[in-house]
């Protein structure tokens, strides 16, 4: 990998509100007038790490979340929501887009089962002692 000089920049780029991409511009706007260096240099002194090692680190993780969520959710939870959102979008009623939020609530409460009960899973030498 080539090492590369990159300069962090302010974004005060205008947008329309109908910009598909408006949510994030803005967020780019605002987080850009923050200088990330200070608690980079911090970190850099107090783990002995270079500065552009955790830069580069911030990046590839950030930038790699959404592959990792697909991989940690799985294609088929992720397809099974974008499907409510869209067919909810296509009838274009309250009624359909409150049924889709529903139906987001309950993936969201199933995902999470083993987050809120850690013992949500009867262990495998268990299992067999039951059978």
């Amino acid at each position: 990998m080539a090492d590369r000089q990159i300069t962090l920049e302010t974004y005060t780029t205008h947008f329309s509100q109908d910009d598909k991409d408006a949510n994030f511009k803005h967020d780019v706007a605002t987080y850009s007038k923050l200088d990330p260096m200070p608690p980079l240099d911090r970190m850099s002194r107090n783990l002995d790490i270079p500065v552009g090692a955790l830069v580069r680190y911030v990046l590839a993780r950030w930038t790699t979340s959404g592959s990792d969520a697909l991989l940690e959710v799985g294609p088929l939870v992720v397809r099974q929501m974008g499907d409510l959102i869209k067919q909810a979008e296509e009838e274009g009623t309250e009624e359909a887009r409150l049924r889709a939020y529903d139906g987001l609530r309950q993936m969201v409460a199933w995902l999470t089962i083993p987050l809120d009960d850690p013992d949500w899973q009867t262990p495998r030498s268990q299992r067999r002692q039951e059978c």
